[in-house]
């Protein structure tokens, strides 16, 4: 099951109170105040995990707890500090603040941390409250409260070019072809239901990554279909590949309507590098390119992934694109 969005609750750990202590040595008949401080509660943090591809873990474990720091002892003892708590999460993962809506971080990088809740301070022992004229206190601070939090997890995939399209433009066919991706395949609408990642290969060690959504409608940027929990996905992507199938009604209209709702949705995705893909080439007798208006010269390439045709033209100008 892919779970790219999921609600955890965390808590930090509280710090250890200070101790109220005083020196029983033998022949030292009135000891000082000896009292540990307490040790820090355990901090939770958040760390990019590349053996992951879902947030799915998080649906069967909700909450996270750091231990709290141990209390100080007697003979300047301190506590000892808890172990922080590290939340694994996929690479690509954003971190917002569930209640407030506030982007904490992102992690991009493997193994790279955030911290999320920040464990409790220890209290002082009395050994700190000594002055020549209180020369035997017995205050002591309890250890501070540790941060909690409900916290929002955002996987959005990492790829170089992203694949909206309507349903049954042929995004899953073109996946499989130019990758060993192999993404459910029929002919009704809405088939793939989460998106797909294939790694494209080409002559001398050249790759790049292609991300396959789910089909894009009408109102996708307000929660119609199923586009608005999957654009998030072609957002950190480098290029975006429109695919409109030559079988269309009106494939103008079509390129429009999926250049609107991508505006619609992120200006930073609408201002991504784009090619318009005419997908299903076999199924029309007029093997000519359509003449559609494309934005900022966006170039046009016709393809069959069926029949293969034009994959090579498209991957091409898909790499120029990526490294432009």
């Amino acid at each position: 099951m892919f779970i790219d969005r999921v609600v955890v609750q965390v808590a930090a750990g509280t710090g250890g109170s200070g101790a109220s202590s005083f020196r029983r040595e033998k022949f030292v008949p009135k000891g000082g105040p000896d009292g540990g401080d307490g040790g820090k509660g355990g901090s939770v943090y958040v760390r990019a995990d590349t053996n992951l591809a879902t947030l799915l873990d998080y649906r069967y474990h909700p909450k996270w707890v750091a231990e709290r720091g141990a209390h100080g002892k007697g003979k300047n003892m301190s506590g000892k500090s808890a172990e922080d708590v590290y939340l694994p999460v996929p690479a690509g993962t954003e971190v917002r603040d569930a209640d407030t809506g506030e982007v904490l971080g992102e992690l991009v990088e493997p193994d790279q941390t955030l911290l999320v809740a920040k464990g409790g301070r220890g209290g002082r022992g009395n050994q700190h409250f000594a002055t020549p004229t209180h020369q035997s206190p017995r205050e002591w601070e309890p250890g501070e409260d540790g941060e909690q939090r409900h916290l929002e997890l955002v996987l959005k995939l990492i790829a170089d070019v992203g694949l909206p399209g309507e349903p049954n433009a042929g995004k899953s066919t073109l996946l499989s072809v130019i990758s060993a991706a192999r993404p459910k395949i029929a002919d009704y609408p809405f088939t793939t239901l989460e998106p797909n990642l294939g790694v494209v290969g080409l002559s001398d060690n050249r790759s790049f990554v292609v991300a396959d959504i789910p089909g894009i409608i009408e109102g996708a940027h307000e929660g119609k279909g199923l586009g608005l929990r999957f654009l998030q996905h072609v957002e950190r992507t480098r290029a975006v590949a429109v695919l409109i199938p030559m079988d269309s009604p009106d494939p103008q209209a079509t390129y429009d309507l999926l250049r609107k709702e991508a505006a619609s949705y992120s200006k930073e995705l609408a201002a991504k590098p784009h090619v318009v893909v005419l997908t299903k080439a076999d199924l029309t007798p007029d093997t000519r390119h359509l003449p559609l208006r494309t934005e900022a010269g966006a170039p046009v390439v016709q393809i069959s992934a069926v029949a293969q045709q034009g994959i090579s033209d498209l991957l091409e100008v898909l790499w120029k694109t990526v490294k432009s």
